[in-house]
């Protein structure tokens, strides 16, 4: 569950899906959500545990920039989500955060809760700064860094979940990964930016990602882990994914805004107005009534809700037809090919090209 604890942002970066994209409902969201509705989300999480004998969940704290929240805020509603999950399942915390507002404060917290800190950066100050910037322009970089450097210290590294970087294939692909690599992440998530058929990205991504592939890949020892690869290594290896990017695996993730409304993945706000919707809210109705809206269905039956020229392509398995909110196109809906399909081709035989070429190398007789 990504709850959407705050509604706006500290920064104004120019590709974020949320605020410069199609859905603009943000706008008609309260402004922070508030006791009564995080209260009713956590009865309803605890209500789907136990009603399917779930063993954990996970709660993500999202925004918007959730640490606008604020400290004594994030703590009461940690703590009621906590006093609802008092039964069998195991609740999980975790947060999505600029990190522009990351103190000890709030790291002493986290600690305390055991709450994962993932962190948003794209790579060299220039390269983050080109993007990621306040609304007056001025780039957030210097304030990241300030706090990657803290949150990876001693006290504080065990709650450090990794980064999360929006793919620029303007920029230099290896100087921007090993720029990544310095904070030393545990993991390293690479988005590749929210495009459609209604609006096609401006490059392609493939040459930037198999630049950083082989760089990852090639490196005498495993550096971080790029959830991006692992998954196109383990779908080719024919294991299941972990990511909305490749795969059929079925997608496990429900939104609740700042207003108590329970949406699909919030990345379909790209798409076009009102793609997240459901029409259900945490007051009104249990989790499962989700799982019977058209949307989610399709993000449930695999190979299924893929169109024909994806069920046609040798690889589908492992592309799954790309991330969902990347097929959209007026008149067809989702019912489409990826609009990175052609990057999607590339990068897919150039891993499972690399990876083929090492198995047989090691299964050799010697």
């Amino acid at each position: 569950m990504v709850l959407k604890v705050h509604q706006r942002c500290n920064l104004a970066c120019d590709y974020c899906y949320v605020y410069t994209m199609a859905d603009q409902s943000w706008r008609d969201r309260p402004l922070i959500m508030e006791p009564a509705t995080w209260r009713a989300t956590a009865a309803r999480m605890a209500e789907h545990a136990a009603a399917h004998s779930l063993p954990v969940m996970r709660l993500v704290l999202h925004g918007g920039e959730p640490l606008l929240a604020g400290l004594e805020r994030l703590s009461r509603l940690v703590a009621d989500f906590r006093a609802a999950f008092d039964g069998d399942c195991r609740l999980d915390v975790q947060i999505q955060t600029n990190a522009v507002l990351l103190d000890t404060g709030l790291l002493d917290f986290f600690v305390r809760e055991n709450i994962q800190v993932g962190v948003s950066l794209d790579g060299t100050a220039a390269d983050n700064d080109r993007h990621r910037r306040r609304a007056d322009g001025r780039g957030s970089f210097a304030e990241v860094d300030r706090a990657l450097r803290l949150l990876g210290s001693p006290p504080y590294r065990e709650v450090f979940a990794g980064l999360l970087c929006t793919v620029d294939p303007s920029t230099e692909p290896v100087a921007a990964y090993e720029a990544l690599l310095a904070y030393h992440p545990t993991d390293i998530d690479l988005l590749i930016p929210h495009a459609s058929w209604s609006a096609p990205p401006e490059r392609d991504v493939a040459d930037w990602l198999i630049s950083v592939f082989d760089r990852w890949y090639g490196a005498p020892r495993r550096e971080t882990g790029i959830r991006l690869f692992e998954d196109v290594i383990a779908l080719v290896l024919g294991a299941p994914s972990r990511s909305e990017q490749v795969g059929l695996s079925p997608v496990a993730i429900a939104v609740v805004e700042s207003d108590g409304s329970i949406e699909q993945v919030d990345s379909l706000k790209s798409s076009y107005p009102g793609a997240c919707d459901t029409g259900l809210t945490v007051f009104d109705d249990p989790l499962d009534a989700a799982l019977d809206h058209p949307g989610i269905v399709a993000r449930q039956i695999g190979v299924d809700a893929l169109c024909a020229t994806c069920q046609a392509c040798p690889v589908r398995r492992v592309c799954g037809g790309g991330h969902y909110a990347h097929r959209y196109r007026p008149g067809t809906g989702f019912l489409n090919p990826t609009v990175y399909c052609a990057d999607m081709l590339k990068l897919i035989g150039h891993i499972s090209d690399r990876v083929t070429v090492d198995l047989r190398r090691r299964l050799r007789p010697a």
